[in-house]
């Protein structure tokens, strides 16, 4: 496994790796993780995975961490 970047944005870490002829993406965000694979052949240039660290589609993840943090947290309440 080849790691292709890794960095901190918004509180959130992301680490891009290269296997297997797939790029994967994590996303961690506290207790939590996101993680996406798309094949290495879907992107053109390394450089265009930049488009997953901005936009709507990074927006997306900080929605789906919030969702996962109350749900996690709620079912800690109530256990």
């Amino acid at each position: 496994m080849r790691v292709v970047r890794e960095l901190v944005k918004e509180e959130i870490r992301v680490s891009i790796f290269s296997w297997n002829s797939k790029y994967i993406l994590k996303y961690e965000w506290g207790p939590m993780e996101q993680t996406f694979k798309l094949n290495e052949t879907d992107i053109l240039e390394e450089s265009e995975l930049e488009g997953f660290l901005s936009g709507d589609f990074f927006n997306q993840v900080k929605v789906r961490f919030k969702e996962m943090g109350d749900s996690f947290l709620g079912k800690l309440e109530n256990s």
